[in-house]
This record gives C-alpha cells, structure tokens and sequence, in this order.
C-alpha cells in the first residue's frame, strides 16, 4: 500500500435547494455543491469510483440545478491534468447510478465495471420518484434500452462494453481499497474507505452523508429510496470512522471541499 495515491477529480458544481440537501429541516435557498470523482492509484490498478456528471445532459433535463463545469473539469479533462486519459483507467467503480456520479463512465469502452448488483435493475426501472436521478442512462446500453433512452448512447457503446460486475455487501476491491455497502440513498449504495502505509485511512461517505453537517445531525437528502436505511448506513458510517480513527471526506461539501486536494495534489 505505500504507492497508494488517492486524487479528486474536480467535476464541477450544481445547485439545489437546501431542503433537497437537508430533509425536512433545511434552511432552503440555493446551495451550490461540489460534484467529484475518486481515482486511486494503487499497486493492483487504477480504480476510478464514480465519474460526475456531464453538463450537456444537466442542461438538458436537470437545468435548474446550474451546472458550472470546465473543460478541465469534464472526466477526460481531469484525467488529462494527471497525465491520464480513460484508457489507462483498469476498473470504472459506480457507487450508484445517479446521474451526478456515472456521466463520464461512457468514455470507458474497456474498462472493468462495477457496481452493486441491485443497481442496473434499478436504473433500469426505477421507482417514480428516482427518475430524474436515474436519468443520465449513457453509462449502460441495457439500461436505456429499457428505458427507451438509446439516444443517449455515444455510438460505440454496446451491450458487452458497458456490463457490470454486480457484487453485494462489503467488498474489498483491492489491498485496502475497500467498498462498504450502504443502502437508503440509493438501493445498492456503496461508500468507500482507503487505507494508506503511513497515514491515517479516508472515509468516503459518499451520498450516504452529503455533507459534515448531514452526518453530524443524521438528516439525509431528500432524494433517497430508503430513509431508515440511509439513517442506519450513516450510523455505520460513523462507527467505522471512529474504529478506524479515519478521516471522513464528504459528496457534496462546498465548505469543506476548498480545504480538500485537488487536481494534482493527493492523499497518500
């Protein structure tokens, strides 16, 4: 684990409401919140967990959440910074398949895919209430196949490049990479904890906590699919962190992602 490298990938920044962002309590008025990816460097590959969102579609479909992105800050962009492009990423990791975290994922034709088994039927069919979340479907030609999105496909995505290695429960991705399942945001919600050789570990909450505040009050986003899960997962969340004296690193933090490191800068 020592040539372990963790990098956020900038991708950008939308909007909601702060009862969106805060369930039921709020404040409301506009909260503009970072977006980004996880790429680890690690000894068995390049993981990438998550892949933003892409600003067309936002325009398209979610365009009151005002998306602010730069071409650096596209997944191509970000890599392109490290001296990267898609195809040296070896596994595409999807946490969920909201379309804030799988925009980018169509730029990885030859990467592994991954992701809880419940999520690309859940994409496919998702409750009424999960369909703009699930609306970005270019990350799958099943899933807008089924959804009757095959528009949204790039023109090389096929059935067999964009299949996913559906996995359940905790599960250890690589030496101390590991994906700890944690339902209620979404069904199959995965968040991620690394393990370095000489510092403490990191805490992804993922969507489970979008930010510290969320965590420290146990009041979830709005857009969810199972509270008392979600409420159950971040307790998880917060035991972990403290058995495992990890620093926790939160989704959609505007506060606390300027202190972060970003582009080039990493954790390791």
């Amino acid at each position: 684990m020592s040539d372990t490298k963790v990098y956020l990938l900038d991708g950008g920044s939308l909007v909601l409401d702060g009862f969106h962002v805060f369930w039921n309590k709020g404040p409301g008025g506009e909260v503009r919140f970072p977006v980004y990816s996880i790429l680890i460097e690690h000894a068995e590959g390049r993981f990438l967990i998550d892949t933003g969102y892409d600003y067309d579609h936002v325009m398209k479909v979610l365009p009151f959440e005002k998306p602010m992105q730069t071409k650096e800050q596209t997944i191509p962009g970000a890599l392109g910074l490290l001296g990267l492009e898609p195809k040296d990423i070896d596994v595409v990791f999807n946490s969920h398949f909201h379309f804030d975290h799988c925009g980018g994922n169509k730029y990885f034709p030859d990467a592994k895919k991954m992701c809880h088994k419940l999520e690309v039927p859940q994409a496919a069919k998702p409750q009424p209430f999960e369909i703009l979340g699930y609306s970005d479907l270019s990350f799958s030609a099943e899933v807008a196949e089924a959804r009757g999105a095959t528009d949204q496909l790039l023109a090389g995505t096929t059935a067999k490049n964009s299949t996913f290695e559906g996995v359940e429960g905790d599960v250890e991705l690589a030496k101390g990479v590991k994906l700890l399942f944690t339902p209620g945001h979404s069904i199959g919600h995965y968040s991620l904890m690394v393990e370095f050789a000489n510092r403490r570990p990191i805490l992804f909450t993922i969507d489970v906590a979008y930010t510290q505040k969320s965590l420290e009050t146990l009041c979830q986003a709005s857009f969810h699919i199972d509270p008392v899960a979600g409420v159950e997962s971040m307790q998880k969340i917060k035991k972990l962190a403290q058995d495992h004296d990890a620093e926790l690193i939160y989704s959609h933090d505007m506060e606390n992602f300027k202190t972060y490191k970003t582009g080039t800068q990493y954790y390791g």
